[in-house]
C-alpha cells in the first residue's frame, strides 16, 4: 500500500477517532458507528477508506463486520516518520 494512500486516509479527523477507538480492541460497524454524529453510510465509507489504506482489517461473522487496526502498517508509518526526523543526537 502506498503512502500517500495511507497519508490521505489518516488526513480526516473522523477516520482518525476510528483509528483511536479501535486501539481498545476490535468493534463492529455498528459500534463505531454510534461514537459519530453522521450517517451509518459517511461511516461505512470512512471504513472503506481506512480499509483500502490497509489501516484496518476486516472479519464477517454472521451478519456483523468486525474491524480492528492493522497495527502492522502503523508501525510503518512510525518508523517511516521516525526516520524522516532524523537523529536528533547529532545536533
Amino acid at each position: 500500500m502506498g503512502l500517500q494512500q495511507t497519508l490521505k486516509a489518516l488526513a480526516d479527523p473522523i477516520r482518525r477517532e476510528i483509528l483511536n477507538l479501535l486501539k481498545s480492541g476490535r468493534m463492529s460497524a455498528g459500534e463505531i458507528t454510534d461514537h459519530f454524529p453522521v450517517t451509518a453510510a459517511s461511516i461505512s465509507r470512512h471504513l472503506s477508506v481506512l480499509k483500502e489504506a490497509d489501516l484496518v482489517r476486516d472479519t464477517r461473522e454472521g451478519q456483523f463486520i468486525f474491524y480492528e487496526l492493522n497495527v502492522s502498517v502503523l508501525e510503518e508509518i512510525m518508523l517511516w516518520i521516525t526516520d524522516l526526523k532524523g537523529d536528533e543526537d547529532n545536533d
